[in-house]
């Protein structure tokens, strides 16, 4: 990876609190009320990227919703803190959220979380709270201590009709579902349902354990993308993702710094999708931006833009076809973002693709301009070259086969941690 010294006078401030009804604003504040919190600011040490309910790529749960029903979510902190809350997102929703309870616990096992450590959490100080349609907010703080890189439980009890569910189509972990309330359980006896995918939960966020003075208030670590960034191929329940791999480097090397996933799979920089959520230049501010913490953004997105054209798949269409033009413009309105924010914003190049659904002569060509830009331009803050780190050195239009996922698009576990080798840790 390499890096490019910027200066830039846009200090951004952490946003405060609340309840936002505006779909595209990201809610990071502590209390409805909006006053600042005492003490250390608030981090971002967990966030996933809310998307439309839809079929997805597995079985789930978005459409059909949940009435009377407890939601047991497993996510795992890359930052650690003696005090926590959580982040809910309605922003798809087309009518009121209830939740009738909320939790948060260690987790011990499975749907099973640690005896003494369940918390009860509050809204404005209520157990229950209602969120409106396209609105989002954060819990009241909760006195759970976390480590980094322990994995923390969260316990919804929806007793009412939500509709279609605003989630997280891709988690790469097991949520579990339980008929009543069961929100304080312990034991994971109720939870008789499973699927991969994170609902209404958007985020959590940690204070009070690592002295954040000034010059680390800041030192959060997006990154930005669609599935390889989400971690598509990744094996389930154990955290393989290239964001892992990242913050396990970064921790081992002596500078842990929290780093959040901000990947939705299918997700293409130019254009909507029902399936593959917000166009990336319409979400960047509430998926990275936005989040508590966040001073770098490494973006990895585009191989969907032109890709997708090369394809019969129907959940690919409409898929126009991208030049490296369009895609690099799309680009440069994140770094602009990126930039007004006091963020650094470091850029990727594309990965290989020789061999996937999205593989075709035109494809290759603007891959490989887009490529040469992100290199070349000065424009972003630095770049990773993830092209080169990952190719086949027989043919370096293809992912080299100890990376390769079996689809020739996306890594696998050992190319994720790859991913991870690429980056260099001073230049974030």
């Amino acid at each position: 990876m390499r890096s490019r010294t910027r200066t830039s006078a846009a200090v951004a401030a952490t946003a405060a609190l609340a309840l936002t009804a505006g779909l595209g604003l990201a809610v990071t504040g502590a209390h409805a009320s909006g006053s600042k919190p005492s003490g250390p600011a608030w981090t971002a040490a967990w966030a996933a990227s809310p998307q439309r309910a839809s079929t997805g790529f597995k079985a789930n749960w978005s459409e059909d919703g949940f009435s009377g029903h407890t939601l047991r979510q497993v996510v795992r902190v890359t930052e650690g803190g003696d005090r926590a809350r959580i982040r809910l997102s309605n922003a798809y929703g087309t009518s009121p959220l209830h939740i009738a309870g909320a939790t948060i616990a260690r987790t011990k096992q499975g749907a099973a979380v640690e005896e003494g450590s369940v918390r009860r959490l509050t809204f404005e100080g209520r157990r229950s709270v209602e969120i409106p349609a396209h609105g989002q907010l954060s819990s009241d703080e909760a006195g759970l201590r976390l480590k980094p890189f322990e994995s923390v439980t969260v316990t919804l009890h929806l007793a009412r009709t939500t509709g279609p569910a605003t989630f997280h189509a891709q988690s790469f972990a097991t949520s579990y579902r339980a008929d009543g309330d069961h929100v304080g359980d312990a034991g994971a006896g109720a939870f008789d349902e499973s699927t991969e995918s994170w609902y209404f939960l958007s985020g959590v966020d940690v204070r009070g354990a690592r002295d954040r003075d000034r010059a680390h208030a800041r030192d959060g670590i997006v990154l930005f993308g669609d599935s390889i960034t989400d971690g598509f191929a990744s094996s389930t329940d154990l955290n393989r993702r290239w964001s892992d791999a990242l913050a396990e480097r970064l921790a081992k090397a002596g500078t842990p710094r929290p780093v959040l996933n901000a990947g939705i799979g299918g997700n293409l920089v130019l254009n909507d999708s029902a399936w593959y959520g917000e166009r990336g230049t319409a979400r960047f501010g509430r998926d990275a931006l936005d989040l508590p913490g966040v001073g770098t953004v490494v973006v990895l997105e585009g191989l969907n833009d032109i890709g997708f054209s090369e394809s019969d798949t129907p959940t690919y269409k409409p898929a126009p076809k991208v030049s490296a033009a369009e895609l690099i413009a799309g680009h440069r309105k994140l770094i602009r973002a990126g930039h007004a924010k006091g963020v650094k914003v470091v850029g990727a190049t594309l990965l290989p693709l020789g061999g996937s659904d999205h593989y075709g002569e035109r494809a290759a060509k603007v891959s490989d301009e887009f490529n040469e830009w992100v290199r070349n331009s000065g424009e972003y803050d630095g770049y990773v070259d993830f092209d080169r780190a990952l190719a086949d050195p027989a043919d370096g239009e293809r992912i080299a086969p100890e990376f390769d996922s079996g689809d020739h698009l996306h890594p696998n576990d050992a190319g994720y941690r790859a991913m991870a080798r690429a980056v260099d840790l001073e230049a974030l």
